[in-house]
């Protein structure tokens, strides 16, 4: 069999047209090994009646890297001349209406490095389906619209794979004739669902076993299954399944269906997680945890991300999308729902923070550059490549708008008529709006355009006071930039919520002139403080009564629209609303407008060779929100974090990151010295908070404590001063947790404390054999702040632990490097670039998905000042000029270097 090809060929949403035909059922039988697996399959196909023609047409199945060794159709054997192989599909010309095909081919784990199909990681075999990988395993129509019952038989050496796991529920069937050493485990999934689903793992597993009672008290057997080395480790995990589907039964009403639910925790993985159904396969940096090895941040992304592939079961598995253009209505639908979830679990507003940082800091640089796609795409190259934050976390935001403008009761109506109308089905987009219009009796069809449009659009709000009348005028304005194939964008509908304060910072209501009683009267019923305002025309304007003294505007509370917000707030304003907004997120969002502002000037004073002043008026605010009681440490702690230097350079018109890091680095110094005392004092108060709780395990409370704590620390040390370097070495030799032993780690490695070097190797002595833990090791020292952190990436890269072929591995070492140290990969000599494009290089033939991430890295060239535009777009050009490479890589350059 030929290796598969870069085909290059587009494919279109308006092109997509129902399949020929359809699998009712699926029997898979794997004699599993290694070096060579064969694989049996039996399908019983039929003509699809949404296809009618009067001769049954070609039936077309998928494949790849397959040798095909067996056809046949209702148990005869196909001759050679009755079908077709190449390099990427089956092909068979004459086709009955219905039939049983038969078919055995044999795969090779072992040389399967892009982890796609069935492949070897350490000494398990599993796989990675989805989105086009079960076309490596067997030929099949692989398309998400195609939905069958599966039976799967696993035949393996039983010493070397005692233990065999695929989807559904385990079977009773005994299987005979088995050779000796050998045995079999038959499972069988009752609900119909596409093979981008499937999924298998065999090995030597130790498992957690527990149990759940539905709702309805049906007993169903959870089980987690790590490798031996890892037993203990999967508590948290534990828990945090039986939390989401509790939570999902009383919030959504969603039921689990199946007797069994499984999770398998594999080192070698491209994604996160995997959602099959009932046999979930995850990154094991997403299962194992304990307070030694993991941080707080772990232990939130565990609980997270368990959530996250649990809610799948129905928004992704007994409802699916009807093809990959649809991908973010299981996505970002089940993104939504698992930040509701982590909101109630952990904090609201930490939960919101964390969600607008993504899509203010990654998201909108992706929409205003040269990958910008709307959150339906209507075409790709390379499908792997559409698993973005905008199919997912802006995908996730419009179902939130659509949560916000029906309200918590009619939204859950229109998710349950979803469900009714839906089980079972691959279906749209446009199906899950319509069910919420059905649902609220509101017309969505101006909606419909956050779907199909790309692009961030952007708010401008204008208001007038008028003391005479007592009113407050807000004009407001919609627009959206042109973005690759999309010139002219129509206006979207954007709720926004507002709120206004007077001046000693109480909320004052809100009633819209249009409100007013006939005959002048004051209505009976007290007006809300908070409103929900819905745009809908390119300009509009909104008139509130009864306001006498002007106010001071909380504008998009809780970042109700993913827009960019211009409204003209002084420095003054800004800073009132640090301290003394009543909406918890909008205190985050004006300490960073104020911080942005303060960074880019200083920024820019840097390139000029200006000193740098930092205006005490900020140093005045800082030390407010430093003494804040009204709100939980964590979200202090956000309050009191500045802008990433990433997330500033996206707003420099010509973005330098070396002068960005010294702007920030003496804004963090110059707080630093001013407010040591207060901060050493944070730092111990809640210190001495951590000890009296005194939690076992993890503790969203403790963790609490702890960030604010750490944050503290973070200040005082990039000073540079004696003491509080050992005050982080104390914390580092005396801490009982990861997250405390890694902050203090960052800390003295970023701040250039002579003893950093110590630390590390201390740190690398203790835990060289847990690979998560030296994963964070790896990370630390790639984002230390510093150019000449190039010559160390370069020594780690020759780590006898470093290993190209393992996917955490090189995100946590080359992955940090270029996409979390600005400073040192775009280092002007352009070093950091050439010897990227080498890594790059060297990766695609073993993992194209890995590869295209980092050439992500060089997508936003265009924003960088004019020495690093021309290095980086020579970069990519030199990727772009390699043969052979993958259509992942192939597709981002291309996109990347398109005028």
């Amino acid at each position: 069999m030929d290796a598969p090809k870069r085909d290059n060929v587009v494919k279109y949403l308006k092109d997509y047209s129902p399949p020929d035909y359809l699998v009712d059922t699926i029997d898979l039988t794997f004699e599993l090994d290694p070096k060579a697996t064969l694989v049996h399959s039996r399908l019983t196909l039929r003509r699809n009646p949404a296809r009618p023609a009067s001769v049954p047409p070609p039936l077309y199945l998928d494949g790849q890297a397959l040798e095909l060794l067996h056809i046949a159709m209702d148990g005869v054997p196909l001759p050679a001349s009755r079908y077709r192989v190449d390099a990427n599909r089956l092909c068979i010309p004459k086709m009955p209406e219905s039939c049983t095909l038969e078919l055995r081919t044999r795969i090779h784990p072992t040389a399967n490095t892009a982890l796609e199909g069935l492949y070897v990681s350490g000494s398990l075999l599993c796989t990675q389906c989805e989105a086009e990988g079960f076309r490596k395993i067997t030929y099949y129509p692989d398309r998400p619209d195609v939905m069958a019952r599966f039976t799967t038989t696993l035949i393996a050496d039983r010493q070397r794979f005692p233990v065999l796991l695929s989807n559904g529920n385990r079977s009773n069937r005994s299987i005979k004739g088995l050779a000796a050493g050998k045995h079999a485990v038959t499972w069988v999934d009752p609900f119909p669902k596409p093979c981008y689903l499937f999924a298998l793992v065999a090995g030597k597993l130790t498992c957690h076993s527990d149990h759940f009672i539905t709702r309805s008290g049906r007993p169903v057997t959870l089980e987690i299954h790590v490798e031996p080395g890892n037993s203990g480790l999967s508590g948290h995990a534990m828990q945090a399944l039986k939390k989401a589907m509790r939570w999902d039964e009383e919030r959504f009403g969603r039921e689990y269906d199946l007797d069994l639910y499984m999770i398998v925790a594999v080192n070698d993985f491209n994604m996160g997680a995997m959602e099959n159904k009932g046999l979930n396969i995850f990154n094991a940096r997403y299962v194992l945890a304990d307070q030694e090895s993991a941080t707080d941040l772990d232990f939130q992304h565990i609980e997270n991300i368990v959530a996250h592939e649990y809610f799948h079961n129905w928004t992704g598995n007994r409802i699916t999308c009807r093809d990959w253009f649809q991908l973010s209505l299981k996505e970002g639908l089940t993104v939504f729902r698992d930040q509701q979830f982590s909101a109630e679990s952990l904090s609201a507003t930490v939960q919101r923070v964390r969600d607008a940082c993504l899509i203010r800091n990654q998201q909108f640089a992706e929409d205003a550059g040269p990958t910008a796609h709307p959150v339906q795409p209507d075409s790709y190259l390379e499908i792997n490549n559409f698993y973005t934050i905008t199919v997912y976390d802006k995908g996730a935001e419009v179902v939130r708008m659509l949560h916000t403008l029906l309200g918590e009761e009619l939204f859950r109506h229109g998710m349950d008529l979803y469900c009714e109308r839906h089980d079972g089905q691959a279906v749209t987009v446009e199906e899950f709006v319509q069910a919420m219009e059905v649902a609220s009796g509101r017309d969505l069809a101006q909606f419909r355009l956050w779907y199909q449009q790309a692009g961030t659009p952007v708010v401008s709000v204008a208001m007038v006071h008028d003391p005479q009348t007592e009113t407050l005028c807000m004009e407001f304005h919609q627009s959206c930039p042109a973005t690759p194939g999309q010139p002219h964008k129509a206006p979207f509908h954007i709720p926004v919520r507002i709120g206004l304060l007077d001046r000693s910072g109480h909320p004052l209501p809100l009633r819209l002139l249009s409100e007013a009683e006939p005959d002048g009267c004051t209505p009976s019923e007290s007006p809300p403080t908070s409103r929900l305002l819905e745009l809908r025309q390119a300009h509009e304007t909104f008139v509130f009564s009864g306001v006498a003294h002007p106010p001071v505007p909380s504008l998009l509370r809780h970042f109700s629209a993913p827009v960019i917000l211009q409204a003209e707030l002084d420095a003054d304003t800004l800073t009132f609303l640090w301290t003394h907004d009543s909406d918890p997120f909008n205190r985050w969002n004006a300490g960073q407008q104020l911080a942005t502002r303060l960074l880019l000037q200083l920024a820019d004073d840097c390139r000029a060779h200006r000193p740098l002043k930092l205006d005490d008026s900020f140093i005045d605010s800082f030390d407010q929100a430093l003494q804040t009681r009204d709100l939980d440490p964590a979200t202090t702690a956000m309050i009191l974090t500045l802008p990433t230097e990433s997330a500033l350079l996206a707003h420099m018109k010509e973005a330098d990151p070396r002068a960005m890091h010294e702007a920030r680095l003496f804004v963090r110094q110059s707080l630093a010295n001013a407010l040591h005392e207060r901060l050493l004092q944070l730092y111990e108060w809640h210190a001495e908070q951590e000890s009296l709780l005194a939690a076992e395990g993890y503790h969203p409370q403790v963790a609490a404590h702890r960030s604010l704590k750490n944050l503290s620390l973070d200040y005082l040390v990039c000073l540079r001063w004696a003491e509080f370097w050992h005050l982080a070495m104390r914390q580092f030799h005396k801490a009982h947790n990861m997250t405390d032993r890694l902050a203090a780690l960052t800390c003295l490695l970023h701040s250039a404390c002579p003893e950093g070097e110590t630390v590390l190797a201390l740190f690398a002595d203790r835990w060289q054999k847990n690979s998560l833990v030296m994963d964070k090791w790896f990370a630390v020292q790639a984002r230390i702040p510093e150019e000449r952190s190039l010559r160390r990436v370069r020594n780690l890269q020759k780590h006898p632990l470093f290993n190209l072929k393992n996917p955490n591995r090189v995100r946590a070492l080359l992955g940090s490097f270029c996409h979390d140290n600005p400073l040192a990969f775009h280092q002007p000599s352009g070093k950091g670039y050439q010897w990227m494009v080498k890594q790059i290089l060297a990766l695609d033939p073993l993992n194209p998905q890995g590869a295209a991430r980092l050439v992500s890295a060089f997508s936003h060239w265009r924003n960088m000042e004019p020495l690093r535009r021309g290095l980086m777009q020579t970069a990519l050009q030199q990727i772009q000029q390699t043969d052979d490479l993958s259509q992942d890589v192939f597709e981002i350059v291309l996109k990347s270097l398109k005028q």
